[in-house]
């Protein structure tokens, strides 16, 4: 019996330690196994960093790279909610730009609203940013507050209110009383003036997010590099700019730049509200209010998600154009 005891506690720690051996053995295979490819080594060194990374990373395929595949593979089909996809190739791609004249409204709409506001928003928002950087300490709390503020309220409201074609619309009174117009415009219900106002809509509602970026990436730029510049040779507020301000605040502009190419790519919600869906004429029609009006209206899931490719890739190839003039700032 107590031979038996004895016996009990040894044959335990032998079967750990050939666990641990063969725990061992695991580990070292692997290791040799991750020295083959520097992806593999990469994997191997940060694995505990990986591993908690891959709860965000299970949720980001799940709600962002999946629904972008399943989009594309859909976008070769005809899917109405109701019947199993049925592959039809190019087709949807086809109609797109043979048969359907309101997308290729949506298309000239669309691209009108980037040319202006994309170049037109990125450019005042620094111009702001940088004016405003220059002000005092308090004042500058005070304007960058003041001047980000309207971008937290409902501004379509009130730029619905400002262009009623009513005498009470803000615009139509002002100009009533100036006597330049004797009865009201109908500013949202007529064609030549939609798509203005969409522009300047949109345009001021780009400033805010980006503005507020780009502020806070002058606010962290090394004041000593001024007075190094100064020593090397950089002579006014232009030099400044371009060789020591701009590469200091690459991230910034790059992540405004981002911003401002989803706002152009991604206007719809301000065409609907001010003008209606559709709006006359589609004159505000842009490529995603085309695109839901095939999704939640239509339901013709398929052509929906041949629009949203289209959409997705021009948005990848800007983004690449984007960053590769960044990268060139200051050189």
């Amino acid at each position: 019996m107590e031979n038996t005891i004895k016996e009990t506690p040894s044959t335990e720690q032998a079967e750990k330690k050939t666990l641990k051996e063969k725990w061992n053995e695991f580990r070292y295979k692997v290791d040799m196994w991750s020295r083959k490819k520097p992806l593999r080594r990469k994997l191997y060194l940060n694995r505990v960093l990986y591993l908690m990374m891959f709860p965000y990373l299970l949720l980001f395929f799940t709600f962002t790279v999946l629904p972008v595949i399943m989009s594309f593979a859909l976008s070769f089909t005809d899917f109405n909610m109701l019947e199993f996809p049925r592959w039809v190739g190019w087709e949807n791609y086809l109609n797109l730009f043979l048969e359907d004249p309101i997308f290729i409204t949506a298309v000239k709409n669309t691209l009108i609203i980037a040319v202006v506001v994309g170049p037109g928003g990125y450019i005042l928002s620094f111009v702001f940013a940088w004016l405003i950087n220059e002000l005092p300490r308090y004042l500058r709390a005070i304007v960058t507050f003041v001047f980000y503020a309207p971008a937290l309220t409902g501004a379509i409201s009130i730029w619905a209110l400002i262009f009623s074609s009513d005498y009470y619309g803000w615009a139509n009174s002002i100009l009533i009383k100036l006597q330049i117009i004797r009865e009201p415009i109908t500013w949202l219900k007529d064609a030549k003036y939609i798509l203005p106002i969409v522009i300047a809509v949109q345009l001021w509602m780009s400033l805010g997010v980006n503005f507020l970026t780009l502020i806070a990436g002058l606010k962290g730029v090394n004041k000593e590099l001024y007075e190094a510049g100064a020593i090397d040779g950089i002579r006014n507020r232009w030099q400044e700019l371009w060789y020591i301000t701009l590469p200091s605040i690459k991230d910034q502009l790059l992540f405004s730049a981002v911003i401002q190419i989803s706002n152009t790519l991604g206007v719809g919600a301000v065409t609907t509200a001010l003008c209606g869906f559709p709006s006359v004429q589609y004159a505000g029609h842009t490529i995603v209010n085309h695109l839901s009006d095939y999704t939640s209206v239509r339901y013709e899931l398929g052509y929906a998600s041949a629009i949203a490719t289209l959409l997705f890739l021009v948005s990848i190839g800007l983004n690449s154009l984007i960053r590769k003039v960044i990268r060139k700032v200051g050189s």
